[in-house]
């Protein structure tokens, strides 16, 4: 429970952050209580970054508090700016002439001080009167982390106060309506296939500024694919056309306003057209080597699989499953055969591709002669090759089980395979596979029916001659 009431007040923080209402400003200054003269200029006094011993009257606790906020700054005819909102409390003391207030940006180092001095005469009369000071005038950036210090001036030993603080990001509402770093932008496109060009239009932006429109492969990063585009400020057409190669699930479209640290909107219209990344698959015939190489990152799972006869389902290849993300799915000492294919599984479905379908590449064959109370098997092959073959009872579409021993063959000849009758049934095949590579498909010839003329057996009948339904000699390729 408690977990759960965590999460709850993170989503309530987030959400208040988000929908903060931050002030806005037409100008920057500085402001001290009623009744004190105060004014300040900014500080390079390397000096006061050395502390002295204060005397023994100062109490350590004069600086009492400090709060950090962002203000939006909009000036008319000018793009509004973000300054950090700094409100300091101490007690005046005859010890102490002003303030020195520094903000330094931990993200690029940069720092900003302004040196706060009061009326030396009134600071006497007030002596510890409790003082307010307001700044506002350090400018920041969106989402920057800033280190916030005050301290007296004479600057003294352990009289200091410091504060980390983070700019609100684009996220806040505020920020989306006022700040150019966070006006992204709405892009909408059209896609002319035939011209390969991607028309983007651009609107929601500050119209006086120029704007860049890109490709790019959206990796971890998004990548270029080409040059990117400029859309004047001063343009009255807010449209530009991009040329693409290819229309893949991680091309985008990226646009962002011509200021620094500015907020980038993404489009990725393609994401879930995956069916053209299956089809970079390269085979290496000196290695026997079968590749295939994403042009986009992608969730997948890779299979080599054997399809079947009716060309309607693709039968995984036991060992063969590999995960990407990965650079390269790479299967080596690979069977050539036309039924040797590759599967693709996606959470929008899966997708086969076979890469030896067309012929490229030498393929073998196995066929089968019903002699006696023997089968004999032969294969050929163009190439030099060695199998194995064996007698399986097809119980499942995917699964056969080994009936008897195995038999070795080389390309060419053939080996004849002694027949029971508890061998023999509907669901009985011959199956052969290559045995001199690591990935090979299985072919199989089934339906095999058989018994034996001029015997009897434990139910008196007698035999029928051996037979295969379809013909006495069968083949496979």
């Amino acid at each position: 429970m408690i977990n759960i009431h965590v999460q709850i007040l993170l989503i309530i923080l987030l959400w208040n952050s988000d929908c903060q209402i931050i002030p806005r400003i037409e100008e920057c200054g500085l402001s001290c209580s009623q009744g004190v003269h105060c004014k300040s200029k900014p500080s390079s006094d390397i000096f006061n970054s050395f502390c002295h011993d204060a005397p023994t009257s100062l109490s350590s606790t004069i600086l009492k508090s400090m709060k950090i906020s962002t203000v939006i700054k909009c000036v008319q005819g000018s793009p509004c700016s973000l300054h950090l909102n700094i409100k300091g409390s101490l007690s005046l003391d005859e010890n102490i002439r002003g303030l020195e207030i520094c903000s330094l940006s931990l993200d690029t180092q940069q720092s900003q001080c302004t040196n706060v001095r009061f009326a030396r005469k009134k600071s006497k009369m007030l002596n510890g009167k409790k003082v307010q000071v307001q700044f506002n005038c350090f400018e920041v950036n969106v989402a920057q982390h800033i280190y916030v210090t005050m301290k007296t001036v004479p600057n003294y030993c352990d009289v200091k106060m410091s504060q980390e603080y983070y700019v609100e990001d684009c996220k806040n509402s505020d920020m989306g309506k006022y700040i150019p770093a966070c006006l992204a932008g709405k892009l909408d496109y059209n896609v002319e296939r035939a011209r390969k060009i991607i028309s983007v239009n651009v609107s929601n932006f500050l119209r006086d500024q120029d704007y860049y429109v890109r490709l790019c492969h959206k990796w971890f990063t998004c990548e270029d694919v080409g040059q990117f585009a400029v859309i004047k400020g001063k343009d009255a057409l807010k449209s530009v056309s991009l040329k693409y190669s290819q229309l893949l699930p991680c091309l985008c479209i990226e646009g962002w306003l011509a200021v620094p640290d500015a907020r980038r909107i993404q489009l990725c219209p393609f994401e879930n057209d995956t069916k053209v990344l299956w089809d970079n698959i390269v085979y290496n015939p000196a290695t026997q080597t079968l590749a295939w190489e994403p042009a986009c990152p992608v969730l997948v799972t890779v299979n080599l699989c054997r399809l079947t006869k009716s060309n309607d389902h693709c039968e995984d290849i036991q060992n063969s499953s590999k995960h990407f993300p990965e650079k390269q799915v790479k299967y080596s000492r690979v069977d050539t055969h036309p039924r040797l294919c590759m599967k693709f599984t996606t959470k929008q479905g899966s997708w086969v591709k076979c890469p030896f379908a067309h012929g490229e590449f030498p393929a073998w064959k196995m066929r089968t002669a019903a002699v006696a109370d023997q089968i004999q098997v032969f294969f050929t092959s163009q190439t030099k090759a060695h199998f194995s073959v064996l007698v399986c009872n097809k119980t499942q579409l995917a699964s056969c089980d080994l009936l008897g021993m195995h038999h070795s063959v080389s390309a060419g000849d053939s080996v004849s395979i002694t027949m029971s009758q508890e061998m023999c049934g509907s669901t009985i095949c011959i199956q052969g596979w290559r045995t001199d590579v690591d990935y090979s498909v299985p072919l199989q010839i089934c339906d095999i029916h058989c018994g034996f003329r001029g015997h009897t057996y434990g139910n008196g009948s007698p035999a029928k001659a051996m037979t295969h339904r379809m013909k006495s000699m069968h083949s496979l390729h």
